[in-house]
């Protein structure tokens, strides 16, 4: 079972608590990179970042779930990080498909964007669904490490 690592600024506290919540009952180890308390003036970047680092020194055996008012500005903070690869989850197919497709390996939600139930659901949807390695689809994953590769030096 992998690890979580689990962030937030104020906009996704509620869920980012009931995410925790959940996957802590369900086995899951779970760290957890902040807000720790409800800030109204903090801000995203302070938490997912360091979700994003953590992700990437052992991108085996860890995912992280970021979560914001619309997840847009989370998502592009942790795509700053090399190896990452993180996916806004707006619907089951678009979960499934940034798994099965892009070995995404952080998900990006948003509070005032999907219910706390979807929420939920995407993330068990996000941690049980494989990469099952297709290799279109490993040929393309090896493509975007190239263009990290040139900028990433």
């Amino acid at each position: 079972m992998q690890k979580v690592i689990i962030g937030t600024d104020h906009a996704g506290f509620e869920y980012k608590e009931a995410i925790k919540e959940m996957l802590i009952k369900e086995g899951y180890e779970v760290e957890d990179k902040g807000a720790l308390t409800y800030e109204e003036s903090d801000d995203y970047p302070d938490y997912i970042y360091p979700v994003a680092l953590a992700v990437a020194e052992d991108l085996e055996n860890r995912v992280g779930i970021v979560l914001g008012g619309s997840g847009e500005g989370e998502a592009m903070v942790a795509n700053k990080v090399k190896e990452i690869r993180a996916a806004i989850g707006f619907s089951e197919f678009v979960v499934k498909a940034c798994r099965e497709h892009n070995n995404a390996n952080i998900l990006s939600l948003g509070e005032r964007a999907v219910t706390k139930e979807e929420a939920l659901k995407f993330v068990k949807l996000f941690l049980n669904t494989p990469f099952p390695g297709d290799q279109r689809h490993v040929r393309r994953i090896e493509k975007i490490k190239k263009l990290e590769d040139k900028l990433f030096k």
